[in-house]
């Protein structure tokens, strides 16, 4: 058979939303058996661009070939039956089905009654499971796996779904170094059974580990596509941003003062006598590898998850948080790491999404007063600098970065002494990072007293303070500005 130029190729596509153009003439297109890298800040245009190949979205204009064949996408079945699959960056699961029925979820093998063949089924997943060196239980329910596992099934589901063409919108986001090995294996082989592979990231070494190729958007535009061989950091940054980022953490000018939230001998579920101290106008860092309870501790301190044993101190005085509305009456708030679960109501709107968690705020009697929740959110969108036509549009249609901007909106808005960040810029552009750790270090500057959560050592050695480690549920360090390295903290984090 006659092996085609180009496995996809979109012609002068574009796509408006009302009150923004999301894309705008672009073209794109992609080699059989390569690593296709789409790159650009958050609302560049990569996700439209994406559900459009994917049949999610229908362009205004242009048209797509497929293996050299003029195509019509309407929705994600025939995207499926062109053999193209997606791994969405919010994970997209059924949540009381288990591993293996979400792996097969419209596509089940059927015995010669046309009845689901529930024992080929868990066959299939387990042998497939157990090839890819991991060792989940395919009967698991979803809900009961952490995000980090969660991920990993996603990417199980797509690679073994027969596709010809896959799009990875940054499927490292939340899994484990140990998985990430996986994953890039699993490319390789699918790079040598003539697969195409269009993968969407922001971590810079990843990029230029496995691109073949690399296209930048920029404000729905194609700013320059190339292979990747004529790419360096530098220069993929500034196709990025639209300009040299010269610094890539701002300057810090807080001043960390007297100690404001202590975790005294906090036991639970994942962790065990944690002793941390905050201090007033201080970013704490808590480091480890997935699985070491950081995310845990955040949760039972915040009232999502119980704790058995151990005290909280706030200025000084004992507090008890039994559910995150204690928490946040105490000043404690809390930006989760899956924010589409957690942070955000996705079909409301931005202005409802910001003011929800101070409503009692512009309460008068049982009436809320609009003008002032219009005041409020108005006043975030222009604090944050958060992309949005208006702030009546559906959270749901923002980019990552600006969904986290709202979510940090939505708790100052409550006016905490302690702010808690888990994983704060996962999935987020480097141009949209450099913005969140300028509004860390604002509020620390201005007395907040800050514990961040990062799997990215340089994030944590570029604005923390002081650094906790975490590993197997216990603190194995605590380590001085003087003292950080990489190095130190990995070695603390293996238990060393």
């Amino acid at each position: 058979m006659e092996e085609k130029e180009y496995r996809i190729e979109l012609e002068h596509i574009s796509k408006s939303f009302p009150g923004v153009k999301a894309l705008d003439d672009v073209s794109f297109r992609v080699r059989p058996g390569t690593v296709h890298v789409l790159v650009g800040e958050n609302g560049a245009g990569k996700s439209t661009l994406m559900k459009i190949i994917n049949g999610l979205y229908k362009a205004d204009s242009g048209k797509i070939k497929f293996d050299g064949k003029e195509v019509e996408i309407s929705d994600p079945v025939s995207a499926r039956k062109l053999g193209i699959s997606m791994i969405f960056q919010e994970l997209n699961f059924i949540p009381h089905l288990t591993v293996e029925d979400n792996m097969f979820l419209g596509r089940e093998p059927r015995n010669s009654f046309q009845m689901l063949d529930k024992k080929t089924i868990h066959r299939k997943a387990e042998e497939f499971i157990r090839n890819e060196g991991l060792s989940y239980d395919p009967r698991t329910k979803m809900k009961d796996l952490s995000v980090s596992d969660m991920q990993m099934i996603e990417i199980l589901k797509a690679v073994s779904s027969d596709a010809s063409l896959i799009i990875m919108d940054e499927p490292t986001s939340a899994i484990t170094q140990k998985e990430v090995e996986v994953l890039f294996r699993k490319i390789e082989e699918l790079k040598h059974r003539n697969i195409s592979i269009i993968y969407i990231s922001h971590r810079m070494e990843e990029i230029f580990k496995i691109a073949d190729d690399i296209t930048v958007l920029r404000d729905g535009t194609v700013v320059h596509s190339a292979p990747a061989s004529e790419f360096h950091t530098d220069t993929l940054i500034s196709y990025m941003v639209g300009r040299k980022l010269e610094n890539t953490y701002p300057q810090k000018t807080n001043v960390p003062g007297e100690a404001v939230l202590e975790i005294c001998g906090f036991s639970g579920k994942g962790f065990s006598e944690i002793h941390m101290m905050v201090r007033r106008g201080e970013i704490v860092g808590l480091s480890g590898l997935m699985g070491a309870g950081r995310t845990e501790v955040a949760r039972a301190v915040f009232g999502l998850d119980p704790h058995e044993k151990g005290s909280l101190l706030l200025n000084g005085q004992e507090i008890r948080i039994e559910h995150p509305w204690d928490a946040v009456k105490q000043g404690i708030v809390m930006v989760s790491e899956d924010r589409r679960e957690y942070g955000i109501i996705t079909r409301r709107a931005v202005q409802e999404n910001i003011a929800i968690s101070s409503l009692k705020k512009r309460m008068r009697g049982c009436f809320l007063q609009k003008r002032e929740e219009s005041r409020a959110a108005n006043e975030m969108i222009d604090l944050f600098k958060i992309k949005v036509p208006s702030r009546y549009t559906a959270i749901e249609n923002l980019s990552g970065g600006n969904q986290q901007k709202v979510v940090l909106s939505k708790w100052l808005l409550t006016e905490p002494e302690v702010l808690i960040v888990d994983e704060p810029t996962r999935g987020i552009d480097i141009g949209a990072k450099f913005e969140i750790y300028s509004h860390l270090i604002q509020l620390a500057s201005q007395g907040m007293a800050i514990l961040m959560i990062s799997s990215e050592l340089p994030e944590l050695l570029g604005i923390s303070d002081r650094i906790y480690v975490m590993s197997m549920g216990k603190i194995t360090g605590e380590i001085g500005k003087e003292e950080m390295s990489q190095e130190t903290i990995m070695r603390l984090a293996t238990g060393g």
